[in-house]
């Protein structure tokens, strides 16, 4: 889900059952800052998420597979009394799964390649819920294979 919306892991991990919407799939998040935004995500996701689930309709959607063993809020714990899933889980769920990769690089990943196969700027800050261009010039860093295959494309005496 983070590689196909590009959204903040901060923004996912808050996610509840409640703001998905799973049909089309889309999910409204709380962005940086406080505005409230819609993230939309791919196949993948939307054939993990039900599964994810299993039926549940409230509560957190990542959560932790054991109880939670201090007193939460509410908000924060799914029909079986397990607990949201902190950043530092699944940082280190994800660390260990993928040798060693990190949460943040799957958005820096999506953006990238998003602006490598020609994604225009609106649609990137659309996507990642940047702002500012400049903050955004951080992650969708074009390689210079990415280049080369784009001016390559758009050379008018290449060979057809």
């Amino acid at each position: 889900m983070l590689y196909e919306t590009a959204a903040r892991s901060a923004e996912v991990l808050a996610l509840d059952a409640d703001d998905l919407d799973l049909p089309n799939r889309r999910a409204r998040v709380r962005r940086k800052g406080g505005a409230i935004d819609v993230i939309v995500w791919q196949t993948g996701t939307a054939r993990l998420l039900p599964r994810l689930l299993k039926g549940r309709k409230s509560g957190p959607v990542f959560v932790t597979e054991r109880r939670a063993r201090v007193a939460l809020p509410a908000a924060d714990l799914d029909e079986r009394g397990r607990a949201r899933l902190s950043y530092q889980q699944a940082e280190a769920l994800f660390a260990k799964a993928s040798g060693g990769a990190t949460l943040h690089k799957l958005r820096h990943s999506a953006l990238t390649h998003d602006a490598e196969d020609g994604t225009g700027t609106p649609m990137l800050m659309a996507r990642s819920g940047h702002t500012s261009v400049r903050s955004l010039a951080k992650y969708a860093r074009v390689s210079a294979e990415a280049l080369a295959r784009h001016q390559a494309k758009r050379d008018p005496a290449r060979r057809r």
